[in-house]
């Protein structure tokens, strides 16, 4: 099997930026990212580079505007040993409400995530907003161990 029915990571997880550059943006309104956790299930620092313990990696969307949108996150295999490039490994939506102007995907594998280059692309109302690669280092699970669950965005609830 596909050396992992990669991802779903949900991303709802991923997109990305570098510690210290700004991050990648399809137009001065909407801004994507990728983050590691905080270990306390929020995201923490912006990353484009992850281990394969990194779970979950987050992905968030901020909207340049507060209207109601569907956005959605499609998670790409573009060179994983084992798994065909440009393949889909997951896909997830979400649809703010009025007054909404922040998505958070997260991603997480069964075990660990596979050793690769990855992207994320984001479409806001099926139109393309942009998209963040991102790699994952390290040593790959074994065999199997990367089944990949559906994900589902979540929305923070943290407290000031």
């Amino acid at each position: 099997m596909f050396r992992t029915i990669l991802f779903i990571a949900a991303f709802a997880a991923l997109a990305a930026c570098v510690l210290g550059q700004a991050p990648a943006q399809a137009d001065a309104s909407v801004e994507i990212y990728l983050a590691k956790d905080d270990g306390e299930g929020f995201a923490g620092e912006a990353a484009t580079e992850f281990a394969p313990g990194d779970i979950p990696i987050h992905c968030i969307v901020k909207l340049g505007s507060p209207e109601p949108a569907t956005v959605k996150m499609t998670l790409i295999a573009v060179k994983v040993t084992g798994v065909k490039a440009g393949m889909q490994v997951v896909s997830a939506s979400f649809t703010t409400s009025d007054g909404q102007n922040e998505v958070y995907f997260q991603g997480r594998p069964h075990k660990q995530w596979v050793p690769g280059i990855y992207r994320a692309d984001i479409m806001i109302n099926e139109e393309k907003a942009g998209s963040v690669e991102f790699t994952v280092k390290g040593n790959a699970p074994a065999a199997g161990a990367s089944n990949f669950v559906r994900p589902k965005p979540k929305q923070p609830t943290r407290k000031p």
